[in-house]
């Protein structure tokens, strides 16, 4: 039926190891496509009815796996992501796949190739026994998640104001922990225009771009407060364009963790509210992509009590739940109101690192979890 039918760790790590070859940065579609085709053959073997969704944006395709559950109606979206940040090469450079002890390193083995073998085999498992899922089952394969998914957002609220629940295939937080809640991330771009000018010639006359967003850059990260979770970063500076002319352009890219909506208000209003030091330089400042807060619900607590009666009954410990400070794509299903389990990925470490691996010894675990909670959801 598929590759992994048994729940075994190492039939598991082989099949982690298999996606981990395919290399799918988020920017080169055709590498995730590529992916794409590895997923919708695991798909196809299940018996799904499948829809591929053509990617836009420069972004790979949408990839939709539909699964009859033992009844009919509003069921649950899985959902996982297929790109990384790992550019193609990673592989063969810093990052290859290899197994050292209970860790299996590579590009994804942990965000989030490992979390979604671990769903796509709980999948196969039930179907191979002759079982089903009580409620019908959609797998959602997004090609964007590490770019703040710009062009499926809109598709992953279609399908979640279709479903009774999704689960998310992110990995776990430290120790097996389940993501109940997660910030809001939010970005704005601003840019500043200044005055060219020689530098060595007429200095006075120009007006630094750079030195302006320097001045900004110092209040926008003033705004931190780790105190209530609220951490405002700027990572990307662009500016200038010879070493001996005074810049009259510079951009930057504001990245925000916000805990709820207070803090993401509080961090508008202070950035529009915004002004220059010097009097000639301009600021012109743009929101970016936003991932709304991910708030716990009574609803999502009664899936997690689910999930804890499940790992009970298995033997599996869990070490409870967190709230997560990044962002995922059950944030925006979680946003429209559909109760969402987010970290049912694998434990493991190294996220977005060279380092990046999975525990081997978390595989059959939490493939079984999964199994029992595509059992139980809905039965009461």
């Amino acid at each position: 039926m598929t590759k992994v039918a048994a729940l075994e760790a190492t039939a598991l790590a082989e099949e982690i190891g298999r996606w981990v070859l395919v290399e799918s940065p988020s920017s080169d579609a055709a590498a995730v496509n590529r992916m794409a085709d590895l997923a919708e053959d695991r798909l196809r073997a299940m018996g799904a009815r499948i829809e591929r969704q053509a990617g836009q944006g420069g972004c790979g395709d949408i990839l939709i796996g539909r699964i009859a559950g033992q009844t009919e109606g509003p069921g649950i979206l899985m959902l996982g992501h297929m790109d990384t940040v790992h550019p193609l090469g990673t592989l063969d450079g810093p990052l290859p796949l290899r197994r050292e002890g209970d860790r299996l390193y590579g590009p994804g083995a942990y965000d989030m190739k490992g979390g979604n073998v671990l769903g796509f085999a709980a999948l196969a498992h039930l179907l191979a026994q002759g079982r089903r899922p009580h409620l019908p089952v959609t797998v959602m394969m997004i090609p964007d998640e590490e770019l703040g998914s710009p062009t499926s957002r809109d598709a992953i609220q279609a399908e979640a104001a279709r479903a009774a629940c999704a689960l998310v295939l992110e990995p776990s937080g430290g120790g097996g922990a389940l993501t109940v809640a997660r910030h809001g991330m939010v970005r704005y771009h601003l840019r500043v225009d200044g005055l060219s000018a020689h530098a060595g010639a007429e200095h006075e006359k120009g007006v630094s771009a750079i030195r302006e967003m320097a001045h900004q850059v110092l209040a926008i990260e003033a705004l931190t407060d780790h105190a209530r979770d609220f951490a405002v970063n700027i990572g990307l500076i662009q500016g200038g364009e010879f070493e001996n002319s005074v810049p009259d352009r510079c951009e930057a890219t504001i990245y925000a963790r916000v805990p709820g909506p207070t803090e993401a208000e509080e961090l508008r209003a202070a950035l529009t509210a915004l002004k220059p030091r010097h009097p000639k330089a301009r600021l012109t400042l743009e929101p970016g992509l936003y991932r709304p807060p991910y708030e716990k619900t009574p609803e999502i607590q009664a899936l997690f009590d689910l999930a804890c009666a499940c790992a009970d009954d298995l033997g599996i410990p869990l070490n409870g739940e967190r709230v997560a400070g990044g962002g995922s794509d059950g944030n925006f299903t979680a946003a429209v109101g559909l109760p969402t389990l987010d970290g049912l990925g694998v434990i493991g470490g190294g996220p977005h690192t060279h380092q990046e691996y999975a525990l081997i010894s978390s595989l059959e675990p939490r493939a079984r979890l999964l199994t029992a909670l595509l059992e139980r959801i809905g039965t009461s």
